[in-house]
């Protein structure tokens, strides 16, 4: 999957010359903690909450209400922004985009066209949501961990026997195992039930980590 089937198209954004407040109104306005910077329609930045969180005057600070909103109304967005953010572009990988952020340490990128223009924005909340979606979480089935032998032909076997007992696979994916010669596999299946599917599986596997009905 490719970053531009998750991202947000035509994000909000700012200027430079935005003032602060009025970015925060509009966070607060769209419920979302990003907005890119755009100068003459390039991207120059990117402002988070955070960043205007800590722009923002301290409670404790002897300055009135008046004061701090006058305060914050003359300072501008160029000010508090990241003025060289990560991006990526919109046909990369989905799983690019989620290293990158884990990478950086940051919850969002910008999403540039072929020309480098900013086409979206892609977020750590767009990743779970696609996170939830692969693992079926909202489809009702049988959930079952398990370590399987790392050889060739190994998960067209596990489809085959669980098939031929009458499942349906919902997901399926597989992670480092203990060793050089296992895998984990996490595997999601409808249509029959765990007993039958211990028993469909029990001769292609090395052991049953967890097993639930979910």
């Amino acid at each position: 999957m490719i970053v531009s089937q998750i991202m947000t198209a035509n994000p909000f954004t700012v200027q430079p010359d935005t003032p602060v407040t009025d970015a925060q109104d509009i966070m607060r306005r769209e419920k979302i903690s990003r907005l890119p910077v755009l100068d003459n329609h390039k991207l120059v930045g990117i402002v988070s909450e955070k960043d205007l969180l800590y722009a923002s005057p301290s409670p404790a600070s002897s300055l009135n209400v008046y004061e701090m909103t006058n305060l914050l109304s003359k300072l501008k967005v160029k000010a508090v922004m990241s003025k060289t953010p990560q991006t990526i572009h919109a046909n990369d990988l989905v799983e690019d985009a989620a290293r990158l952020m884990r990478d950086a340490d940051v919850g969002g990128l910008p999403v540039l066209d072929e020309n480098d223009n900013l086409c979206g924005i892609v977020t750590e909340s767009d990743v779970f949501r696609l996170f939830v979606d692969l693992f079926g979480v909202r489809t009702k089935g049988v959930r079952a961990t398990l370590r399987i032998p790392e050889k060739p032909g190994e998960i067209a076997e596990l489809s085959q026997v669980i098939g031929d007992a009458g499942g349906d696979i919902i997901s399926f994916g597989t992670f480092p195992g203990n060793a050089f010669n296992n895998a984990v596999c996490i595997i999601k299946v409808s249509g029959i039930s765990m007993e039958a599917f211990i028993k469909a599986v029990e001769k292609s596997i090395i052991e049953v980590l967890d097993i639930r009905e979910a």
